[in-house]
């Protein structure tokens, strides 16, 4: 699986704060996807941060 963040991030770190082994906000604040693939054991999480982004720029794959 892999994660990404597209430009419509409004840098509210949901994702960061559920899933700081893949996602992170960058210097811009603006969240970003640093880590892939996604290992299979943090899944659940990159999910459930995917689920809990406002404004639905987080895309696994």
């Amino acid at each position: 699986m892999y994660a990404s963040v597209n430009s419509d991030c409004i840098g509210c770190a949901s994702c960061e704060s559920i899933c700081p082994q893949v996602f992170r906000m960058n210097s811009f604040g603006i969240a970003e996807a640093y880590l892939n693939p996604v290992p299979q054991e943090i899944e659940k999480l990159a999910k459930d941060a995917l689920n809990s982004c406002p404004v639905e720029a987080i895309t696994l794959e």
